[in-house]
């Protein structure tokens, strides 16, 4: 049966100009994902990326280290067999698995975080920075969720769950039920697709959305069901699985921005 395995991006570049572009640790989190599924020898069939760049940077980093296999201690690999002529993954783009407007769903609340240097200095000359920057994150979230503003955001929450679901269900409708898919996304997207499949209330998005591990993996079971013409059913198999970081035993490997 085949499995989609949703990815969250490695760790971005927070506070700099450029968020999107991954940072040397997300690059690492990603290939050491890529390692782990190659040694264990996951098939994939499709890979599928977010427009954003750090989905495109994420699901290169992995799919290089995947495609080679270390065989020894001495660090020396040969192509993974997986990868191979025909048995190339097919690759496609959907940006439709495109993060919230998360810049947007901060600066409505807190105009002077318009500017990302402003978050910065914010951070640097604020006691527990950290902590009361993300305090003022989940009151613009909860702002953003009430859909009492909603004319004040490019896209609405309504919207953005909406579209993260007919992303996922493109997918699922592409499925021939053999070829497992992996899909590089962001947290955002995650934790749309999880409550419309768990169903819990809105208000537990962010607090889901905060526990997401960058290159973690989620993973859906596609079930086919007996008769013709019905659609695959959606289930979950497993969240936020981060085990390819653990076995590090690197703590810094572990992060959440």
């Amino acid at each position: 049966m085949a499995q989609i395995y949703l990815v969250r991006h490695g760790q971005a570049s927070f506070g700099s100009q450029n968020y999107d572009q991954l940072s040397e640790k997300g690059m690492l989190q990603a290939r050491a994902l890529g390692s782990w599924w190659a040694t264990r020898h996951l098939q994939i069939g499709r890979v599928v990326t977010g427009g954003m760049q750090r989905h495109r940077e994420t699901a290169e980093a992995c799919m290089a280290a995947y495609a080679q296999v270390p065989i020894d201690p001495s660090g020396v690999s040969v192509q993974n067999e997986s990868l191979v002529g025909s048995n190339l993954p097919e690759w496609q783009s959907d940006s439709g698995l495109n993060e919230y407007h998360h810049h947007e769903v901060l600066a409505r609340h807190v105009p002077a975080f318009d500017d990302p240097a402003a978050v910065k200095r914010f951070l640097i000359d604020t006691p527990n920075g950290k902590y009361r920057f993300q305090e003022i994150f989940a009151e613009a979230i909860a702002r953003w969720l009430s859909g009492q503003h909603d004319g004040d955001y490019t896209e609405t929450w309504q919207d953005f769950r909406a579209r993260c679901v007919h992303s996922l269900q493109r997918q699922v409708v592409q499925s021939d039920g053999k070829k497992n898919i992996v899909i590089f996304t962001s947290g955002g997207t995650i934790s749309a697709i999880c409550q419309s499949l768990l169903g819990f209330p809105d208000e537990k998005f962010a607090e889901f959305n905060w526990s997401l591990v960058n290159a973690g993996v989620t993973r859906l079971h596609l079930q086919f069901l007996p008769h013709a013409g019905d659609e695959p059913r959606l289930a979950l198999s497993y969240l936020n699985n981060f085990s390819h970081l653990e076995v590090l035993n690197q703590s810094e490997m572990i992060t959440y921005v």
